[in-house]
């Protein structure tokens, strides 16, 4: 992949998880991504999911791992603005099958150029102009 790669909290979370079927993928995708086989970038959002999810179940050091994991990962770490809550406004309004922080992705991905993202959440595929690439097809 030559271009970057939207890196969706997801694969943070599937690879520190318990077992699970997408746990394997995961941490090959996380590998890739650390060796520069593929580059990733993500936004705030994604750092606030990663946060709110470890301490809200009372495991702070694997919040600060994950998030300092996507922080060194990424080639960017993208703001949320305005801008992007708009366009994430109206692509729920536009597709209500969506989540509103996914759409917060979506729109991020738009607003910036970003075309791929990496992610085990497949409505991601319903989305113009966004192309999922998911962890155990890759």
């Amino acid at each position: 992949m030559n271009t970057p790669c939207f890196l969706d909290a997801n694969l943070i979370m599937y690879s520190l998880g318990a077992s699970h079927p997408l746990k394997a993928p995961c941490q090959r995708v996380l590998e890739q991504i650390k060796s520069g086989a593929i580059e990733s970038v993500t936004n705030s959002e994604v750092l606030q999911e990663v946060l709110h999810r470890y301490f809200s179940i009372e495991r702070p050091e694997i919040a600060e791992a994950a998030y300092f994991s996507l922080v060194r990962f990424c080639v960017q770490v993208f703001p949320v603005r305005l801008q992007e809550t708009d366009k994430a406004l109206e692509l729920l309004k536009n597709h209500p099958f969506i989540t509103s922080r996914d759409a917060i992705h979506a729109a991020t991905m738009i607003n910036n150029g970003i075309k791929e993202i990496i992610s085990t959440d497949n409505h991601f595929d319903l989305i113009p102009g966004i192309k999922r690439i998911a962890p155990e097809k890759s």
